[in-house]
């Protein structure tokens, strides 16, 4: 007689959260100033303002764009402020930093408006592998909400799961 196999994790109150789920579509670009800046460390105003007027900002229609700096030059606010004012517009979204700055920020922006109210008072797994670029702030973030619904929070997968968070009784 063949014992009948049962998922216990399926038939489980267990809810399973992927950060994945909540990656905003769409390109990400770096943009890199220090290709404007003499020997990539001094901003002279001129030159810096001919070369973002010679830039084609349309190439950016709809990205989400990092300006930064590679190098330790000294970068004026205004020199900023002059690349926003080219992408406002175009761009879908501008940040100061690296993709992953940005990633953050649009997970942010995301989180801020997540209705989790299906998860109270349950047990959360949140899934750990992605093929999509999840900033480990995101995980921080979802962890910070969780804590407030969720009876537990767990990292991973139901079968190999690390204990984040209990709710004290």
């Amino acid at each position: 007689m063949r014992e009948e196999i049962i998922n216990r994790v399926a038939n489980s109150k267990l809810k399973n959260f992927d950060l994945e789920d909540y990656y905003v579509a769409g390109p990400r670009t770096e943009i890199d100033i220090s290709q404007w800046l003499m020997e990539g460390l001094v901003l002279m105003e001129t030159r810096f303002r001919e070369s973002v007027k010679n830039t084609d900002f349309t190439v950016y229609k709809n990205h989400h764009v990092a300006l930064n700096c590679s190098t330790d030059a000294i970068v004026p606010p205004w020199a900023w402020m002059l690349l926003q004012s080219q992408l406002t517009g175009i761009a879908e979204t501008v940040v100061l930093g690296t993709l992953e700055d940005l990633e953050t920020h649009l997970y942010r922006n995301v989180m801020a408006h997540i209705d989790l109210s299906s998860y109270k008072d349950l047990p959360v797994i949140v899934k750990g592998c992605s093929k999509k670029p999840v900033p480990v702030a995101a995980y921080l973030m979802i962890t910070e909400k969780l804590q407030g619904i969720a009876s537990s929070v767990m990292y991973g997968e139901a079968c190999s799961s690390v204990p984040v968070y209990k709710k004290r009784r």
